[in-house]
């Protein structure tokens, strides 16, 4: 028998992407977004999986809803990735970050413990959650020190699945993820910030890039890759926390340089740093060290950031 996947937040770059990596695999994936179909499936069209993802309507903050749709659905697999995705948005809206991710994640793990589901559960963790570490890679024994509402909500939506693995015995984990891209990531995201003007640049359409602080070092991945450590994640006999990343860390700027590069441009000819895209706090240096997955699971990442830049830029998406 098929085996079903409930993917919360379907829609999203990490959602459309993880559903195709399910389907090619046999399962029957059903979708959640607050609208049900009415969504935006344009990320689904994308990679040609719309038809073959049944998607309804959830609102994770209303325990209700949530035991109405586990049990009719009866999932063998969750993946709990809905909830708001912008660290600079958290700091504007930061009572709805909270209930969106540390509120919605109770909600799953409390409906699975209630009605004695089976299911296994992954939820969407962040390497935000370990702050600025002074240049020195985190890794699963890293204390958290959160520096923005989102990080604080990540954090308290980990905390609640250790509590329900350790006290209920259910089987559910955390994937810490580092920045993952791809051309499915909405314009706000920096990445597509950088390619979107990039592309108007070289095409006479826009004159300049305005971004914030450029002296920010993160660890970029690709999300296609990162969506396999997810399922792997639940195949295992013992569910257990894991951080998914590259293990290589470079600047913001770095990134810059490597689209106007491709577009056979000089960063310095375009680009300008502007203070009022700066946040009210941020982290300058947040290198990861990914080891333990690739130990225990033979996860890896395979993919560049040059190579990022280069199909997000052509609009690849594998």
């Amino acid at each position: 028998m098929k085996r079903t996947a409930l993917v919360t937040g379907v829609t999203g770059q990490d959602g459309a992407y993880l559903s195709r990596h399910l389907l090619e695999r046999g399962y029957r994936v059903v979708g959640t977004s607050r609208t049900g179909r009415a969504c935006d499936t344009s990320r689904l069209e994308k990679l040609d999986i719309s038809d073959d993802v049944e998607i309804i309507a959830l609102n994770a903050i209303d325990f209700n809803e949530v035991q109405e749709v586990l049990t009719r659905i009866k999932p063998d697999e969750i993946y709990h990735l809905a909830g708001q995705s912008s660290v600079g948005r958290s700091f504007d809206h930061p009572v709805e970050c909270f209930a969106s991710i540390s509120t919605a994640t109770l909600n799953m793990l409390e409906a699975l413990r209630k009605l004695e589901l089976p299911a296994r559960f992954f939820g969407a963790g962040s390497s935000e959650c370990f702050g600025d570490t002074d240049g020195q890679p985190s890794n699963e024994s890293t204390k958290f020190q959160p520096r923005s509402p989102y990080a604080a909500a990540k954090c308290s939506a980990f905390w609640q699945v250790a509590v329900y693995r350790q006290a209920y015995g259910l089987f559910c984990c955390t994937g810490m993820l580092g920045n993952h891209e791809s051309p499915l990531r909405p314009g706000h995201f920096v990445t597509q910030k950088i390619v979107q003007g990039v592309k108007a640049i070289q095409s006479g359409q826009q004159q300049e890039l305005k971004l914030g602080n450029l002296d920010i070092w993160r660890d970029w991945g690709w999300a296609p890759d990162y969506v396999e450590a997810m399922h792997a994640m639940l195949q295992t006999d013992e569910a257990k926390d894991y951080l998914i990343a590259s293990g290589n860390t470079i600047s913001l700027l770095e990134l810059v340089k490597l689209a106007f590069e491709h577009a056979g441009l000089n960063h310095e000819d375009y680009l300008i740093s502007d203070s009022s895209f700066i946040r009210p706090s941020d982290l300058r240096c947040s290198p990861l060290d990914p080891s333990q997955i690739a130990t225990d699971l033979g996860w890896r990442s395979r993919t560049s950031a040059s190579e990022i830049i280069e199909r997000m830029m052509t609009d690849r998406l594998r």
